[in-house]
């Protein structure tokens, strides 16, 4: 089932105790929040465009295969960063893993939002 969100949805492929994995699509020109997380640290691997991401401070870019780990408390966020132009979606896989089995939303710390959810 898709869960909508401002920037895109996601869907939750894998929901178990330790692990819940997502596949996360992003609209052109979409970014999601800078976030942080107490209970859980996160993968990511790009499958379809390319991502900009900041992570603690810094910036990178990731392609199709790339892969990026997201440490436990580490200030990260995402972005498309295809051409507007080209309407492309960029799509990626989120492994989340948490040692208390904690994934929800009470897990969101924002920094900065887009969609003033800070």
């Amino acid at each position: 089932m898709k869960e909508n969100r401002p920037w895109g949805y996601y869907e939750v492929l894998l929901d178990d105790t330790n692990v819940k994995v997502k596949r996360i699509t992003v609209k052109p020109g979409q970014q999601l929040s800078y976030q942080s997380h107490e209970h859980r640290s996160e993968t990511w691997t790009v499958i379809q465009g390319m991502a900009g991401y900041t992570l603690d401070g810094g910036d990178g870019v990731l392609t199709e295969k790339d892969t990026l780990y997201i440490p436990q408390g580490a200030k990260h966020r995402i972005r498309n960063i295809n051409q507007v132009q080209d309407n492309m979606d960029m799509v990626f896989i989120e492994v989340q893993h948490s040692n208390d089995g904690i994934f929800d939303e009470s897990d969101i710390i924002r920094y900065e939002d887009d969609f003033n959810r800070v």
